[in-house]
C-alpha cells in the first residue's frame, strides 16, 4: 500500500488538468469529423468523443476502437497523442475516446478506476467498468458496429483500464494494447478471461511515472504480464525477436519531440506467436524509454502498430 501510495503521488505531480464545477471535465472540441455525446451512468453523465470516417454509410458493419487517455487528460487532447483518428479515417473504424470523471476537491481531474467498485485501491467509487460496458452496449446499438471487432487501447492511467477490461468485458473485447501501463493484481484474481486475447504492448524501461518492474502488492511488472498472457494464450514461448532504434528524422517534427525532444532509442520488440486461435501476445520494449514512449520505424508509429496488430483479430482470434 505505500508502494501505491507512493505511485499515486507520482502520477498526480506529473500530470496537470483543468477543475470544473460539476466534477466532470469538458471537451471543447474544434474539428468538425468529431463530436460528442453523453452517457448516464450510475447517477453520473458521462461524456465520450466519436470519430466516425467518412465511409461510414450504416451498410456494412465495421470495427469500434475504444481508447483512454491518461491520468488528468482529456478526451481532446488524447487525439493528439496517440494520432489514432487518420489511422480511423483510412481503415474505416469508428473510435472512441471517453472521457474519465474529474475527482472531487482535487484539481488534477480526470482518472479512471479500472478494478470494480469494491477494491480499495480505486481513487474514487466512479464505476467505470460498467461505464465502458454501458458505453459499447450504447455504441452497438446505435451505429454498425461489428461486436467481434471491438478493440481497446490506453495510455497510462487509460492502460490500466484497458488491461482490466481485457478480462473484466472479455466477452464483448476481441483485443487489447496498453501503453505505458500495468495490470492490477487484484483484477486476475476474480475475473479470467472467456477466449485467448491478443495483446499488444509499449513500455520504456525507464518510466518513474509508472515503473516496467510493476508495483509491488498493485500491478504486475510488464514481463509478469506478458508471462501471464503467454500462459493463458498458449502461445509459443521463444519469441521472434527484432531489435532497431528510431528514426530521429521523423521523431524530430512529432509531438515526441516537443515532449521530449528526439533520440535514436533502441527498442527491443519480442513476438510470442501461434497461440490458441492463432492468437499473438507482443512487447515493445523502449530501452531507456520515460513515460511518453514514442516509436518510429520504417513510418510506423505506435498508432499505427497497435491497429495494425488489433485489426488482425477478432473475439474468435486470428482472423
Amino acid at each position: 500500500m505505500e508502494n501505491f501510495l507512493i505511485i499515486t503521488i507520482l502520477v498526480l505531480t506529473f500530470f496537470s488538468c483543468s477543475h470544473t464545477e460539476d466534477n466532470l471535465v469538458k471537451t471543447n472540441l474544434t474539428d468538425g469529423d468529431l463530436f460528442t455525446q453523453k452517457l448516464v451512468h450510475d447517477n453520473i453523465d458521462r461524456e465520450y468523443t466519436i470519430y466516425l470516417p467518412s465511409s461510414y454509410d450504416d451498410t456494412s458493419t465495421v470495427p469500434l476502437m475504444l481508447g483512454f487517455h491518461g491520468f488528468g487528460d482529456t478526451a481532446n487532447t488524447s487525439h493528439i497523442f496517440s494520432d489514432m483518428k487518420p489511422i480511423a479515417e483510412i481503415d474505416g473504424f469508428i473510435l472512441v475516446i471517453p472521457q474519465g470523471v474529474s475527482l472531487k476537491g482535487e484539481k488534477e481531474g480526470s482518472h479512471w478506476n479500472h478494478e470494480p467498485n469494491s477494491a480499495k485501491q480505486n481513487k474514487s467509487n466512479v464505476d467505470d467498468l460498467g461505464f465502458v460496458s454501458a458505453l459499447i452496449d450504447k455504441m452497438t446499438s446505435e451505429y454498425r458496429v461489428d461486436s467481434k471487432r471491438i478493440y481497446v487501447y490506453g495510455y497510462s492511467n487509460g492502460a490500466f483500464l484497458a488491461n482490466s477490461l481485457a478480462c473484466y468485458l472479455s466477452n464483448k473485447i476481441a483485443a487489447v494494447a496498453s501503453i505505458a501501463g500495468l495490470m492490477s493484481t487484484e483484477i486476475i484474481k476474480y475475473y479470467q478471461p472467456l477466449h485467448p486475447t491478443a495483446v499488444i504492448m509499449f513500455h520504456g524501461t525507464a518510466d518513474q511515472v509508472i515503473p516496467y518492474e510493476g508495483i509491488e502488492g498493485y500491478a504486475m511488472s510488464i514481463d509478469q504480464i506478458i508471462d501471464y498472457w503467454i500462459e493463458f494464450n498458449a502461445v509459443n514461448t521463444t519469441p521472434q525477436i527484432n531489435i532497431f532504434k528510431n528514426d530521429i528524422i521523423e521523431l524530430k517534427s512529432s509531438s515526441y519531440d516537443k515532449k521530449n525532444g528526439f533520440d535514436d532509442t533502441t527498442i527491443e520488440h519480442y513476438s510470442y506467436r501461434d497461440g490458441r486461435n492463432g492468437v499473438s501476445v507482443e512487447n515493445y520494449k523502449i530501452i531507456g524509454g520515460s513515460h511518453w514512449p514514442e516509436i518510429n520505424y520504417k513510418g510506423s508509429s505506435i498508432s499505427s502498430l497497435i491497429w495494425d496488430f488489433v485489426s488482425k483479430y477478432d473475439i474468435d482470434g486470428l482472423r
